[in-house]
């Protein structure tokens, strides 16, 4: 019998207009996950009006919002997550970073006793992938860029606060992208949703 996993989607598309791969991508994995019996919630940046964070105060002392917590109370309780973002300048999308300081800071993504000289992330035994959508070639990303910006997020913020197992998959040229290679990658992320991974 196969292991029913309770997943988070991350749509972090800061646009809520319906016509963007990432919200499509997102759709196909979570639909993926369900059809296999697991427990799949989506969560889309794009409906959520919060406050940004703005000095290093905020960050370790201020409490995540109200209208944060449920995504906060998903979070601590999946047993995998998967974030999908469109490269904006590089990196991820500023309001997408902004709900991750929300959501991954000291109240809810670290733990620190009297005596630790260091915080211990919350997040382990969890596992993660991260899909990056971008109008460059994916393998120019990886070989020329060295996937800079996705693995710091890897390295500096999922394997930082617990998450030991997290992969990537990157979808190049997306503007070019006809009607049957988005079809292939909604395929491609149905059967990763099933496979939880």
């Amino acid at each position: 019998m196969a292991i029913v996993k309770r997943i988070v989607i991350l749509d972090g598309h800061p646009d809520p207009a319906p016509d963007h791969l990432c919200h499509a991508l997102s759709e196909s994995y979570r639909s993926g996950a369900i059809e296999a019996g697991h427990d799949a919630t989506l969560i889309r940046v794009a409906d959520l009006d919060f406050p940004i964070l703005q000095t290093p105060s905020d960050f370790q002392k201020q409490p995540t919002p109200v209208l944060l917590h449920p995504a906060r109370d998903l979070l601590l309780a999946a047993d995998h997550v998967v974030l999908i973002y469109p490269l904006w300048l590089g990196t991820l999308p500023a309001y997408t970073k902004a709900f991750l300081e929300q959501i991954f800071h000291y109240d809810t993504a670290f733990e620190r006793g009297a005596d630790d000289a260091w915080p211990k992330g919350k997040m382990k035994g969890k596992s993660a992938r991260i899909v990056v959508t971008m109008g460059m070639p994916s393998l120019f990303y990886r070989l020329w860029y060295r996937a800079h910006s996705l693995k710091s997020l890897e390295r500096n913020i999922f394997r930082f606060i617990g998450f030991s197992h997290v992969r990537s998959t990157i979808f190049g040229m997306v503007d070019a992208a006809d009607d049957n290679k988005i079809s292939g990658w909604k395929r491609k992320m149905s059967t990763l949703g099933q496979k939880a991974a």
